[in-house]
């Protein structure tokens, strides 16, 4: 991490472009979950294969949330938000969100691991969103409460794997199981 005068940036370098495609090349991995498809431009053979999507969920502390349940979204305009670092696919959603709802949140932090809104979120940093999907889960883990739901961002979600069709029983059970649960929300 370093300090910015903005906020905070999680400086690490993540993601399935960089670090997981080659090993699971190499068949030491069987499937990699990842938010975006494969870019045709890696030289890597693997295929991507859609999951499902799920919208997101606006979290934080009972004092941070509380007085911006009233009149969401428009509340969260000069709110305290945890982000993902600029180049990931929730971060751009997210901007295209604000940018057409002319909601301006106060970004206090940047951050590229997926795990760190929450930890900074349930110790009162600032407002993050997760995905609705795990919106019972993050509440319960995490001591935090919904400030409403963000129907219009979407996270998507995508098997890579080295095989054009799953045919892994482990990989085709991940894959079903991550089907199920994102439709679950879908029909609700």
């Amino acid at each position: 991490f370093f300090q910015a005068e903005d906020g905070i940036r999680d400086s690490s370098v993540t993601g399935v472009q960089t670090c997981a495609l080659p090993i699971l090349a190499t068949h030491a991995l069987d499937l990699v979950i990842a938010d975006t498809p494969v870019a045709p431009t890696i030289k890597v053979k693997v295929f991507s294969h859609a999951l499902g999507e799920t919208p997101v969920t606006v979290f934080g502390t009972a004092k941070l949330a509380a007085p911006r349940r009233k009149n969401f979204p428009r509340s969260l305009d000069g709110a305290p938000f945890l982000v993902p670092t600029v180049g990931k696919t929730l971060r751009r959603t997210l901007d295209q969100y604000f940018e057409q709802q002319q909601i301006r949140p106060r970004i206090v932090a940047e951050l590229d691991d997926s795990a760190l809104p929450t930890t900074f979120g349930q110790g009162g940093a600032g407002l993050f969103v997760a995905p609705t999907v795990l919106e019972k889960e993050v509440m319960r883990q995490f001591g935090v409460t919904v400030v409403g739901r963000l129907d219009a961002v979407r996270e998507r979600y995508f098997a890579i794997s080295v095989e054009r069709r799953l045919k892994h029983p482990a990989v085709v059970a991940i894959s079903e199981a991550a089907n199920e649960m994102l439709d679950a929300i879908r029909k609700k």
